[in-house]
């Protein structure tokens, strides 16, 4: 079911527990996977109740909007209330107004979660008096075949990349602005029958402290919560500034305590924290952060983290509160107008979803998104694109920067690989 605008559908969901199930990967169609999971919890979905799509400046609101009637109107069955049962959509809206690409919210038809040693099913159809939902049951199929696929430059290479980081070098010492994150992509294309679970058994095992997921063909596994919302309180993990790992102990020690220490990478950061801690105010109070930024490792980098944690103060539902929030300085720069202006500027391609919002929202407004980095869309043909990007401040070096996006391209064209 599709719906863009208009009367909300009336909803029939119903939650009841299961044995435990794990991995959830496995249960979800193999190509068009619905998924966001983060160290084995959270949901997978399966088939569309309904679909919700949006476009343009007014994206975020209008979804809130539509997620309330659609909320208001749905029968739901829930005896739980525990983050991820009852009715859910899982969502990837786009980085900017502009993008040619809509945003979505999903409605599964069955949806299979697991949290806190809770395992559940959610089965969502429509009304139709009795409060029957779909009949749709998962199945879990064998996993396909491995399969590789090559990724060529898109419209910035290489040499291009390092002349965009060059020109906007010259805005950022010209003090036009303090930072802008600059992305390139790399296009591959998808072979036929291909199971796109694959990709995201590899992503959910090599990086299982990243949120990896799977909406409407945006795959990717992403270090980066931009929000989550449950029962009045708020939470956020902020990264900026990010370096290698070493070859061995001493020097992977070495190479997280210099990015520790890199005053280039300590400005970033705090551009990026201060940016979310500004935006977050209207709608939280007791809001903390850590005092220090901490190193968080992952795989194949280190990065800079700030946690960030406050009261809901205004009733906002998580999608109110991406809409607050996005786009951080993380993604975006500092001040955010003049970054978004030079991104379109120096970016010879539209992201899409890539940098956008990521994650799912509950019946009661509460819920979880990441943001879509370490990301790539699979488009209908089979087109892939992946994405990565670099924070650039005044002290930047191009060639450096270009190797930061060569680091956050490995977890998906490795995984694609």
């Amino acid at each position: 079911m599709s719906n863009t605008a208009g009367v909300a559908p009336v909803l029939a969901v119903t939650t009841e527990q299961i044995d435990d199930i794990r991995p959830l990967v496995p249960l979800v169609d193999a190509r068009k996977p619905l998924v966001f999971v983060r160290r084995g919890q959270g949901i997978a979905g399966i088939g569309e109740a309904l679909r919700l799509e949006f476009s343009g400046s007014s994206r975020f609101q209008d979804a809130a909007a539509a997620w309330k009637q659609v909320a208001a109107a749905a029968q739901v069955t829930d005896p739980f209330g525990i983050p991820g049962t009852g009715l859910v959509a899982l969502g990837a809206f786009t980085f900017s107004d502009e993008s040619a690409q809509t945003s979505v919210l999903i409605v599964p038809s069955i949806v299979i979660g697991r949290r806190d040693g809770v395992s559940w099913i959610t089965r969502i159809g429509p009304s139709t008096g009795s409060r029957t939902a779909s009949v749709v049951e998962p199945v879990e199929a064998p996993l396909g075949h491995d399969f590789s696929v090559t990724f060529d430059f898109g419209p910035l290479d290489r040499p291009g990349y390092v002349r965009a980081v060059e020109a906007a070098l010259e805005h950022l010492r010209a003090g036009e602005l303090s930072k802008v994150v600059l992305a390139r992509s790399m296009v591959g294309h998808l072979p036929e029958g291909a199971d796109l679970r694959v990709l995201l058994g590899e992503l959910a095992t090599g990086y299982p402290d990243t949120w990896t997921f799977a909406v409407d063909g945006l795959l990717g596994s992403s270090p980066e919560t931009l929000v989550t919302a449950n029962h009045g309180s708020v939470t956020a993990r902020v990264l900026a500034g990010s370096a290698p790992r070493g070859i061995d102990p001493t020097a992977d020690l070495e190479s997280a305590a210099a990015l520790a220490t890199s005053s280039k990478d300590l400005d970033e950061h705090q551009f990026a924290l201060r940016s979310l801690l500004a935006s977050l105010a209207p709608h939280a109070r007791n809001i903390t952060s850590s005092e220090q930024p901490f190193t968080l490792k992952l795989p194949n980098l280190w990065h800079l983290a700030s946690d960030v944690e406050g009261e809901l103060s205004d009733g906002s539902s998580s999608l109110d509160l991406i809409s607050a929030l996005h786009p951080t300085a993380a993604v975006a720069g500092t001040p955010t107008d003049k970054a978004l202006a030079l991104i379109s500027e120096l970016e010879p391609f539209d992201r899409g979803r890539y940098a956008g919002p990521v994650g799912w929202v509950g019946a009661d407004g509460d819920g979880e998104w990441a943001i879509a980095l370490r990301s790539a869309q699979v488009d209908r043909d089979g087109t892939i694109t992946a994405y990565a990007g670099a924070g650039i401040v005044a002290d930047s070096d191009p060639e450096k920067e270009l190797a930061e996006t060569r680091m956050k391209f490995r977890p998906v064209i490795d995984a694609f690989a």
